[in-house]
């Protein structure tokens, strides 16, 4: 049987197909690169946005059109499995990825029932099988869920409440991947700072800890943390960044300046606690890159909250800002709110991209000539090689001989508002 897989969404997604892949491959079935050989297409599906959904339901759309059976897995098919009626379409929840295998069984033997596969529960993602696309990067999920209440999110209505894996699961997910030849480990869930706060403590610093025992050539990326959750373990978090196995890399979603519009969000934080963060990372870390998330015109958002908003992003200067438009997502309570005129939201939208390509503009003038250390992890164009320096910034290598996996030392000679071009300081 042949099975070709497509995901989309967050990296926590991009595990999930890893590990898909790994069962597959275990299980004595063949993975194909081209769709027009499977048997099967799994679909690893992302609801966080409407754009990304209606693309995703295009795309089934055209596949059932040709003929083809279809495995939809990820955040879609709980929220929606009314609307996704089908005989060639079969539904695996988020929660039942390690049931893959029993339902590509079902679907062979015409057996499938989709609510034997749609309930949700509380399923370890870690130390399982599998098969990535990257030889340096490693991910491992460390929880899934949340305990968020936010109006606009619809994640936690597809994944549920916190569910955080046992650290030795962690630890022996981790290890398998620096065996295997990763070099960069990535750390993932729906909020980092939440893990273990389903029975009320707050134990990412002591995984962390346990993870920089492990002995090995490696560096932590730790993804976003919300604010609230943060400020709970703030001076051992900054601690542990100082580790030289970490990257110097917060990311800390701000999601709007406006106390106001926070507290209409439900974000369970005010602006200057994200500040009190930042501002203290800084001060302790000053070379540390800080991403932040925005939304744009969500409905209760005056201009006077916008300039808030825009007035944060200039005091914090954030070098990664992921900007979304609001958008209303189906059985969100946020979707029944009156929406902002649509011209008033690309326009605000606009203002805020312009305001972060000058504050690239004017970081990325501080690190011509500079001599750093990469971490060079993919492949690029030509004689080039894609890194990341110690805090995480993009950089672009030039060189013709294959330097994937290695810490070079490079000099800066180049730069591009989102990425340094470098060369090596010496013949490899």
């Amino acid at each position: 049987m042949e099975i070709y897989f497509e995901t989309y969404g967050c990296t926590a997604n991009i595990n999930s197909s890893e590990i898909m892949k790994g069962l597959v491959k275990q299980a004595g079935l063949n993975i194909t690169l081209n769709p027009d050989f499977a048997d099967l297409i799994v679909l690893n599906s992302c609801i966080v946005k409407s754009s990304t959904q209606e693309k995703i339901r295009r795309r089934i759309q055209d596949l059932l059109k040709q003929g083809k059976r279809i495995l939809l897995a990820g955040c879609m098919p709980r929220l929606n499995k009314e609307k996704l009626q089908h005989e060639n379409l079969y539904l695996l929840d988020t929660s039942q990825v390690k049931n893959l295998i029993n339902l590509i069984k079902d679907i062979k033997d015409n057996d499938y029932d989709s609510e034997r596969y749609l309930f949700h529960r509380n399923e370890i993602k870690a130390g399982l099988p599998k098969i990535s696309n990257e030889k340096i990067i490693g991910i491992t999920q460390i929880s899934e869920g949340c305990l968020g209440k936010c109006t606009y999110c619809i994640v936690r209505l597809a994944k549920g409440k916190l569910f955080s894996y046992p650290q030795e699961k962690i630890i022996e997910s981790i290890k398998r991947d620096i065996n295997a030849g990763a070099k960069e480990i990535w750390i993932t869930s729906q909020d980092n700072a939440s893990y273990g706060n389903e029975e009320g403590k707050y134990l990412l610093p002591d995984l962390l800890k346990n993870i920089l025992k492990i002995k090995g050539n490696f560096i932590i990326r730790i993804g976003m943390m919300n604010p609230n959750n943060v400020l709970k373990i703030l001076p051992e978090l900054i601690d542990i960044y100082k580790n030289s196995k970490i990257f110097k890399f917060l990311h800390l979603p701000i999601q709007s300046g406006s106390d106001k519009v926070l507290k209409d969000m439900k974000r369970e934080y005010k602006i200057n606690d994200a500040l009190k963060i930042i501002k203290e990372f800084k001060k302790q870390i000053p070379e540390i890159t800080i991403a932040t998330d925005i939304i744009v015109g969500y409905p209760t958002e005056t201009e006077k909250d916008f300039k808030k908003t825009l007035e944060i992003i200039k005091e914090i200067n954030p070098e990664i800002l992921n900007r979304s438009n609001f958008a209303p997502r189906p059985k969100t309570p946020a979707e029944k709110l009156k929406q902002i005129n649509p011209e008033i939201m690309r326009a605000r939208s606009k203002k805020l991209m312009n305001l972060h390509l000058q504050i690239c503009k004017k970081n990325q003038k501080n690190w011509i000539g500079n001599e750093i250390k990469v971490l060079v992890d993919k492949k690029g164009w030509d004689n080039t090689w894609l890194g990341r320096t110690e805090n995480y910034k993009l950089a672009v290598v030039l060189s013709d001989k294959n330097i994937l996996g290695k810490f070079i030392k490079v000099k800066v000679i180049k730069i591009n508002p989102h990425y340094l071009i470098c060369k090596p300081k010496k013949n490899i």
